[in-house]
């Protein structure tokens, strides 16, 4: 049984650990981005050292008062706030926010868990490098939410997700013990993987205080097209085609639907869209080069070939980075779009590749069948997730759906399964999909996460509800 964050446990972190560091939490660190859930907390603390950290972990372990990690506030699945139980201690690493250490020549830097992800990107470039991950929410999440949730991007085709950009771990454990894990090896084969338990735990086994993250080379060229494509089948056919033509090179490979690029010009009428009348469905490619391949000559090249194909049926060729930014502001404006116009249900599933022009055609028929809703089907085409989220038909609100959300979300879940897909691609479990973790998920994976869940944290204060229900 948890304890509250009570007024003699606030001061007791306040007595042993600088001033300042333990605030009232604000609006800030108890509302996510959609709006659905409103946390609360004893207090907020915002360590500035590892050791600090240990300190607040350490405590609270002894008080047996749980600890909800906050990394920038992002999440979409309720992960960094808690609606019940006694009320935590919400632990921020915003401050922690060095980039320790950059090693151009090993591709590697070192960084604190409350660096944005928009800071990393620039201390790679400053050294003449790419760290490739790539988040619509850079500017405000951080490396240690990064890492927490396993977080993709749109670049996951090429360069893969957070775990796959991450050698080494600073944590600390549920009991205030510090792992030092920040070893700049590829190789180190020396018993059970710490590191890949803690990354995409969502804080439920420790917190990560800072990391040691894969850099790439910077490209030499980059290229962007949008490509309008006659159905899913085919963009799925286009991006087969595209590796055979153009091979690595491909950095993401983003499908688009006219649904959501009318929800644009419905709700951000500012936004200049290049096509006088949306397409039923386009992708959007770029291609980047490590050397003197022309990258569009390459996008040129596949435009040719699936058009005589029948893959692609009109596109547009980025001619400058300007232009290029503009198609990528399409794509990175969709979320925004759908939170206007406001969703009865977000998804976020992922399927074999062969699988998914199936069920966006079973999804569509079943749905269709119980109103006139719309989809937004959009995303990471590339590496097989897809944002597929539901709205209310035009003139209708998401409140009059709100009693057959459930109906909704088993439809589609339901179908995820059968074409043996996942519920949760990127974003995780966090407390909103724990239900959902139950029903789907293997028997035997799930013993096994209750056992390492107990084992690591038997007291139960990392992030209590959230992955596993408390």
């Amino acid at each position: 049984m948890l304890n509250p964050c009570d007024t003699h446990f606030v001061e007791r972190l306040t007595d042993v650990l600088p001033e300042g560091t333990i605030r009232e939490a604000g609006p800030a660190y108890l509302e996510e981005p959609r709006g659905i859930w409103r946390g609360h907390a004893g207090a907020v603390a915002l360590p500035a050292t590892v050791g600090e950290v240990s300190v607040i972990v350490g405590l609270a372990a002894q008080a047996r008062v749980g600890i909800v990690p906050w990394s920038g506030g992002t999440g979409l699945v309720g992960g960094q706030i808690m609606t019940g139980g006694p009320a935590p201690l919400v632990l921020s690493l915003e401050r922690m926010r060095r980039v320790r250490a950059v090693h151009p020549d090993e591709n590697l830097m070192v960084c604190e868990a409350g660096v944005t992800l928009a800071e990393a990107q620039e201390a790679a470039e400053a050294a003449g490098r790419l760290y490739p991950l790539s988040l619509a929410s850079e500017g405000s999440c951080r490396v240690g939410g990064n890492l927490s949730t396993n977080a993709g991007g749109v670049q996951m085709l090429r360069y893969g997700n957070a775990r796959e950009l991450c050698l080494g771990l600073e944590a600390v454990m549920p009991d205030g013990t510090i792992w030092h894990g920040l070893k700049r090896l590829r190789k180190d084969n020396t018993g059970y993987d710490l590191r890949n338990l803690l990354i995409g735990a969502e804080g439920t086994l420790g917190i990560i205080t800072a990391a040691v993250l894969r850099l790439s080379p910077r490209m030499v060229r980059n290229g962007t097209a949008l490509l309008v494509v006659p159905d899913p089948a085919a963009a799925l056919r286009l991006l087969s085609l595209a590796r055979e033509i153009i091979g690595e090179s491909v950095s993401a490979f983003e499908l688009i639907s006219g649904v959501g690029l009318g929800f644009i010009s419905e709700t951000l009428p500012d936004l200049r869209q290049p096509w006088p009348e949306a397409p039923d469905w386009a992708v959007l490619i770029e291609v980047g080069t490590e050397s003197d391949r022309d990258p569009q000559a390459l996008i040129e090249a596949l435009f040719m070939a699936g058009n005589e194909a029948g893959m692609v049926l009109d596109g547009m060729i980025a001619g400058s980075q300007a232009q290029s930014q503009a198609f990528w502001a399409l794509r990175e404006s969709m979320s925004e779009a759908n939170r206007r116009i406001g969703a009865i249900l977000s998804n976020d599933i992922s399927l074999p590749l062969g699988r998914i022009a199936g069920f966006i055609d079973e999804a569509r028929t079943a749905i269709a069948a119980l109103g006139p809703l719309r989809i937004n089907c959009f995303g990471h085409l590339g590496d097989g997730n897809l944002h597929f989220n539901i709205f209310p038909e035009p003139g209708g609100t998401r409140a009059a759906w709100a009693d057959r959300r459930e109906t909704l979300m088993r439809l589609v879940n339901d179908l995820v399964a059968a074409h043996e897909g996942s519920f949760s691609a990127e974003h995780g479990v966090g407390r909103a999909k724990v239900g959902e973790l139950e029903r789907y998920g293997d028997p035997a994976k799930l013993a096994a996460m209750r056992a390492i869940k107990a084992a690591l944290d038997p007291l139960g204060i990392m992030n209590p509800g959230a992955v596993l229900r408390a």
